[in-house]
């Protein structure tokens, strides 16, 4: 016991390596960790005082705790099994892979990230963009719902940078829970995103152990309590339309809630633009009759650098007004013990359409689309006004309609949608399509229209130019 060993120093200091990572994964790291989640939850503490709905402990859950949870729930089980059966492949493989689905599914969130960066970011951004406009009654209407209810936010998707709105809208309320699809799956913006609270779906998976995991995963956080944004018409639209609701998601809330439970309380979000960043991109699908959108990273790239150096040099302008408007809230409660799926779909979606903001530019695409003749800022302010008074008498975004009629025809006569001539302003040629997604936007809410002439209908069927 007391002689001495012999060995070589190379053989020494990889003996103290393993010693020392041994030391520090069985006492040192354990007490690391405990040491930074009593300080996070102490922070978490504090933040809760002042957010209108505090986080749930749910959205707090370990990660990995989160998938053992949700991987050994009884109707994933079931589903294992079916799908082994199915696929004639050993449980313990169907095991694996339901596994793989929960962890491209669970989140992975994080309050500092949230709170310290995310909203900063999405707030920085917001404001640099466009002068974001919010409806009169959103604050009545959040404070207004009760605090254990599940809050479920519902809202049109027109640009991806409906994701910043609302995040920076609802910032002082509680951190949001998104559904985002393949686009977010791309390393390092994953990790990012996982750390905000999103979840991944998987928007064109039928498989039914996939769809389980899934249905679970957002059923235990409603019930649970988190505060969720959910986009049901399932992607952009293509040519500014609200779309249906694709009732996927939904479905899997209102299977997984019980009468007499934790109410689910959805709230209606109408968001509209003066420029969707995308909207060139967008067209281009939408007349192609597909949703590949060919927007390169260079593409990309090429536009945030150049927002930069106009910046840097004072010359950027915002893209116009970006406004966000509550609808009133639907309770869950309300559809009875026995929710009928489509009513409420239709029903929020309705909601949706009736708040959407009535903005300069969709108004001014429209007079001038159906106008037919060349029109001065004073005959298009008149139209504008004419437009308010019939369709967002409720939700008055705009101040100074005069200013805003300029500010729209010069921004749509600088991405060549419109010139001017002796009589006014007037379609350019190949600018029918970009004002026609912008006016599609508020269509349902005015008086059908006589159909446009053969001239405006033959350049909406050319795709709309770079």
């Amino acid at each position: 016991m007391t002689s001495t060993v012999h060995m070589p120093l190379w053989a020494l200091l990889l003996l103290i390596a393993f010693a020392a990572v041994t030391f520090a994964s069985h006492f040192l790291f354990p007490s690391v960790r405990w040491f930074f989640r009593r300080r996070l939850e102490r922070a978490v503490a504090r933040l809760n005082t002042r957010l209108t709905r505090p986080i749930e402990p749910f959205k707090l859950a370990r990660r990995n705790d989160m998938i053992q949870r949700l991987v050994y729930d009884p109707d994933v089980t079931q589903a294992i099994v079916d799908y082994a059966a199915k696929h004639k492949v050993r449980e313990d493989v169907a095991f694996e892979q339901a596994r793989r689905y929960a962890r491209e599914i669970v989140p992975s969130f994080s309050a500092f990230a949230y709170f310290s960066f995310g909203t900063r970011l999405a707030n920085w951004l917001a404001n640099l963009l466009y002068d974001v406009k919010t409806g009169p009654h959103n604050a009545r209407i959040i404070d207004g719902i009760e605090q254990d209810a599940t809050l479920i936010y519902i809202m049109n998707h027109r640009s991806n940078m409906d994701y910043v709105l609302v995040t920076t809208l609802a910032a002082h309320s509680s951190a949001l829970s998104y559904a985002v699809g393949e686009w977010a799956r791309v390393w390092p913006l994953s990790r990012l995103i996982k750390a905000m609270g999103a979840y991944f779906i998987r928007r064109r998976s039928r498989g039914g152990l996939y769809r389980t995991v899934l249905a679970r995963y957002v059923q235990m956080a409603t019930t649970g309590g988190v505060t969720q944004a959910i986009f049901p018409e399932g992607g952009l639209t293509l040519n500014g339309t609200v779309r249906p609701a694709k009732l996927g998601l939904l479905s899997y809330v209102v299977e997984g809630w019980k009468p007499g439970g934790r109410d689910v309380v959805f709230v209606p979000v109408a968001i509209n633009y003066d420029r969707v960043l995308e909207d060139r991109v967008l067209i281009g699908a939408g007349t192609r009759g597909d949703r590949r959108f060919r927007a390169s990273k260079r593409m990309v790239a090429r536009s945030a650098l150049r927002i930069v150096w106009k910046r840097m040099l004072g010359r950027f302008t915002r893209m116009g007004t970006a406004a966000v408007v509550f609808a009133d809230p639907v309770r869950l409660s309300e559809y009875g013990a026995a929710p009928r799926l489509g009513d409420l779909g239709r029903d929020l979606m309705g909601r949706i359409e009736a708040a959407m903001p009535m903005l300069c530019v969709p108004m001014v695409a429209r007079a001038l689309l159906r106008s037919g003749a060349p029109m001065n800022e004073a005959a298009l302010a008149g139209e504008v006004r004419g437009m308010l008074s019939v369709g967002g008498a409720d939700i008055p975004l705009v101040d100074d309609v005069g200013a805003g009629v300029a500010r729209a025809c010069a921004a749509l006569s600088a991405r060549a949608a419109i010139r001017q001539g002796e009589g006014g302003w007037t379609l350019a040629e190949g600018g029918a399509p970009l004002l026609a997604y912008y006016a599609a936007s508020i269509a349902h809410l005015l008086p059908a229209e006589p159909p446009l002439d053969a001239a405006v209908a033959s350049d909406l069927s050319a795709p709309a130019g770079s």
